[in-house]
């Protein structure tokens, strides 16, 4: 599959930026890049900040509530984790970047899977509960086939961003309610039983200021996160008119790293120790999470919905189908995620990341990189996954 060209007509907040060989007019990065750097790190670094404060408030509060660490790693901390992705999002959308608002989401639940989840079971192999197979990994890949064919018309618009956030509002009810039968069935957790049994006055105050810092830490990480993720739309846009290259495509690379950053940080760590369950639904709920209520909350309020572009459409929407599809055999082989796999899923991240910033740019050996993925990388990983799908079923029976 050949990705579109970039268009060059520059139209305001065109889709895709004008020809490279057209930049002399210009800006360029070299006029002001050391400020532009700067203003890319310091965005980052301010998302990465404000997502670990909101994460940690939130995850202090849901414990004490007595909530499953898996419940909290498909809830509070990929809710958490996500905010960057939403502050973006939102900010794009309300600016008319609408290539960058779709990339930021479509890139960041690509390299979530393939980067993080790599990157976290190449530190240490991860466990995959049963319940992530059959239920929230077959619904990210409707949700991400859901979410290619309403804007197959190009364009999310206020209904389709409704339906977004409507079928999430129906799984996070379902998520909360299955916790609370699951506390109710299982018993208080140590972290429930803990505040239920402070029942003195001083216990009350030490609830009460634990709460009250809970809140701060939410309040102060949110509004980090809206400080860093103007910044970093802001250096996005020059360095995207700097290259040449589509804001589409620095969503979809550097912009959609920079705001998975909280999950890569929040799943690593939770690997190293041992909460492998977090890390696993941390990157399937923050990807759930970027459909339905970051894409389809954006869409909802925009006046004119989110533009896909040609190239979302024909390349990056069916990768990110591509992607999560690719999860479930590999989760279901064994119940793990193996550092081999995820050595598989971090080669796949540089090699697609490689590809769209080439195709961006009209790099003359992308043809050559496409060919080699086509026709020789996808097969064999599609084979290899098929018989290991085959070896597990006939290992069960």
């Amino acid at each position: 599959m050949t990705r579109p060209a970039c268009s060059t007509a520059p139209p305001p907040r065109a889709s895709h930026l004008p020809d490279p060989r057209k930049r002399a007019a210009g800006p360029t990065l070299r006029n002001h890049d050391a400020v532009t750097l700067l203003l890319l790190l310091a965005g980052i670094a301010t998302l990465v900040a404000g997502a670990e404060l909101l994460v940690r408030g939130a995850s202090r509060a849901a414990a004490a509530a007595g909530i499953a660490p898996l419940v909290v790693g498909l809830t509070v901390v990929a809710f958490g984790t996500s905010a960057p992705e939403l502050a973006v999002t939102t900010a794009a959308t309300l600016r008319g970047d609408a290539d960058l608002a779709m990339g930021n989401v479509v890139g960041s639940n690509i390299s979530n899977i393939l980067l993080i989840l790599g990157a976290s079971a190449a530190v240490t192999p991860l466990v995959v509960q049963r319940r992530i197979i059959r239920l929230e990994v077959p619904l990210l890949i409707a949700a991400s086939l859901l979410t290619l064919i309403l804007a197959m018309n190009g364009v999310l618009g206020r209904l389709d961003g409704l339906l977004l956030v409507g079928a999430g509002a129906g799984y996070t009810a379902f998520l909360v309610r299955e916790a609370r039968r699951n506390g109710a069935a299982n018993g208080p957790t140590p972290g429930a039983a803990k505040a239920a049994s402070g029942t003195t006055a001083g216990a009350k105050r030490l609830r009460r200021r634990a709460l009250a810092l809970d809140a701060l830490l939410v309040l102060a990480g949110v509004a980090l996160l809206v400080l860093g993720s103007g910044w970093l739309v802001d250096a996005a846009e020059t360095i995207a008119v700097a290259a040449g290259v589509s804001e589409l495509a620095i969503g979809l690379t550097v912009v959609a790293v920079g705001t998975s950053l909280p999950e890569l940080a929040t799943s690593v760590v939770a690997s190293l120790r041992g909460e492998r369950d977090i890390a696993v639904g941390n990157v399937i709920g923050s990807n759930l999470f970027n459909l339905f209520f970051i894409l389809g909350a954006a869409a909802a309020v925009s006046p004119a919905g989110i533009a896909a572009s040609p190239v979302a459409l024909a390349f990056d929407l069916p990768i990110m189908i591509a992607v999560a599809a690719a999860a479930l055999p590999i989760f279901f082989t064994g119940h793990t995620i193996g550092r081999g796999e995820g050595g598989l899923f971090l080669g796949y991240y540089v090699v697609y990341s490689a590809y769209v910033l080439m195709a961006a740019s009209g790099h003359e050996a992308v043809d050559v990189l496409e060919d080699a993925m086509l026709f020789f990388a996808f097969p064999i990983t599609a084979l290899t996954l098929l018989l290991a799908s085959v070896r597990e079923i006939r290992r069960r029976r």
